[in-house]
């Protein structure tokens, strides 16, 4: 997608003040553009279906943002095509927009999460599985549910391009985040005429990982009841720790 002229920052928040955004979700605020782009503003929201907890957490979005413009960056070396653009201030950016599907491509390295809950004694807790696997989630309310790859080709969609891709951002991701250990993942791929992007951010919100001195650096803290403060401090700690 090559754009005529990008807009500049003066008419993008002329657009924000002026509309009320045109989708709405948990986490992020759409405004739709001309020529394929979107202004994105993150929704500092924290949420666990499991742990039936959710909040807003002001501090989140910004270090959420911080995060995703660094991989994104790194990915597009890659040659892992995303949705990002630029940056526009502490919370919100331009992308690519490409509708999203109702299923997310999820990436494990660890037995944790969905693999415990689903797939009771397959796996010893916190295992480095032998190599990364790949699942498929439909995203629906209240709590995703694994789908079977069949049903997305029965779509015609690309499903061994989308598993080569999530492999990819995983070797990308442990590469760069060598300082750490990343347990597992969630994205979420476009399509822009018939070739999968990257729309989703990437961030300590759809991700597990762990410090090397075990510490979770992630939504986990969260889940698991940690302050305000004690989440920040952790993502502010990933933030600063990374190249």
């Amino acid at each position: 997608m090559q754009p005529s002229a990008l807009p500049s920052d003066q008419e993008l928040q002329a657009i924000r003040e002026q509309r009320e955004p045109d989708i709405q979700g948990r986490s992020k605020r759409l405004w739709l553009l001309p020529d394929g782009l979107c202004m994105v503003e993150m929704i500092p929201s924290l949420r666990s279906f499991t742990y039936s907890r959710d909040e807003l957490v002001e501090e989140t979005g910004p270090l959420r943002l911080d995060f995703y413009e660094r991989a994104a960056a790194r990915l597009e070396k890659a040659g892992i095509r995303t949705a990002f653009v630029r940056r526009l201030g502490p919370v919100s950016y331009l992308a690519e927009y490409h509708p999203a599907p109702p299923f997310e491509v999820i990436v494990k390295n660890r037995a944790v999460g969905s693999t415990l809950v689903k797939y009771p004694g397959l796996f010893e807790e916190y295992e480095p599985l032998p190599r990364p696997v790949v699942k498929f989630d439909y995203r629906v309310d209240p709590e995703d549910q694994p789908i079977g790859e069949d049903y997305l080709r029965a779509l015609d969609l690309p499903v061994d391009e989308f598993r080569r891709l999530a492999l990819g951002v995983n070797a990308s991701l442990v590469e760069w985040l060598d300082s750490v250990q990343v347990w597992d993942f969630c994205v979420i791929f476009g399509l822009d005429g018939g070739q999968p992007v990257l729309i989703s951010e990437i961030s300590p919100d759809c991700m597990r990982l762990r410090h090397a001195d075990g510490s979770s650096l992630d939504k986990d803290l969260f889940r698991r009841g940690a302050s305000a403060e004690e989440i920040t401090t952790a993502w502010r700690r990933l933030l600063d720790e990374l190249a």
